[in-house]
């Protein structure tokens, strides 16, 4: 997948970020600026450099250096790349609290190898520290309505993205094959426990652009999910292409490899996210 990844993430980084790597490199901070814009090899030897995993994550009283959810996610999904390197297999989601040793780490292991899909999961992660909610107006046939929303309701942001302009509808349909990676990958057995109704699959299915089997057969939501985010991310870049010529291609390869990512996502979350005090809570129920 081709980005530009180590200017996008230089743009993602604080002053302390910059001096937390400065110290770690044992480099002046001009020479960090210049390495983050144009040295891919750099960039990925600091963010997997063990001594950056254990500033941000280190097991002590002190909960370490304040840094970006940008720069902790990179140390995050960097040490997860060279634990899945090492390893023979892994505990693969199976069902609401159900894992089973599966030895198929390959597929993950050359996901990770590009660094523009790893710059796409460290940015995915890092976007949902903060998550927008609010109203908007629909038109209905007693006039017009106001509707709540909030980004992690799916159901709800595809009534929203349906009410955008053409313009904005690209961006709209991104963040929701966002909404279903994250909420298949980080929170699986929250999702499979909570599935959507059919009535409610059947019109995210038709947001989606997928057939409508596909909301009939996968009644566990983490299957409906991972259907219904790839088809998200393509018609995200083919809104994009309609409007205004061409559109983010490489939202075709986190389509095509939605699977792949929620996987990872999967092991991140189990490995990391929810055995740390300053991790995240595992939804209720």
């Amino acid at each position: 997948m081709t980005l530009n990844y180590p200017l996008l993430q230089f743009e993602h980084l604080s002053q302390r970020d910059i001096e937390l790597l400065s110290s770690i490199a044992g480099l002046p901070e001009e020479a960090v600026r210049a390495r983050l814009a144009g040295d891919p090899g750099w960039v990925d030897q600091e963010l997997a450099s063990p001594a950056l995993y254990e500033a941000i994550f280190g097991d002590s009283d002190n909960l370490g250096p304040i840094v970006t959810p940008f720069l902790a996610f990179g140390a995050l999904v960097h040490h997860a790349e060279g634990d899945l390197g090492r390893a023979s297999h892994l505990l693969e989601w199976s069902g609401p609290g159900k894992r089973l040793p599966v030895f198929d780490v390959g597929p993950l292991r050359e996901y990770l190898e590009d660094g523009g899909r790893r710059f796409f999961l460290i940015e995915h992660l890092a976007s949902f520290t903060k998550v927008a909610s609010g109203t908007f107006w629909v038109r209905t046939r007693r006039g017009y309505a106001r509707r709540r929303f909030s980004e992690v309701d799916p159901v709800r942001l595809a009534d929203l993205v349906e009410q955008l302009p053409m313009e904005q509808r690209p961006g709209g349909y991104r963040r929701l094959g966002d909404v279903a990676l994250f909420l298949s990958g980080v929170f699986p057995d929250h999702t499979a426990r909570h599935p959507l109704p059919v009535s409610q699959r059947e019109r995210l299915a038709r947001s989606a652009a997928i057939g409508p089997t596909d909301a009939l057969i996968e009644g566990d939501g983490v299957g409906f999910l991972e259907r219904a985010g790839a088809g998200w991310y393509r018609r995200a870049v083919e809104e994009a292409e309609a409007v205004v010529g061409n559109g983010p291609s490489f939202l075709r390869d986190v389509a095509d490899r939605f699977a792949d990512a929620r996987r990872i996502l999967n092991y991140l979350a189990d490995r990391y996210l929810y055995r740390r005090d300053i991790g995240l809570i595992r939804p209720g129920g």
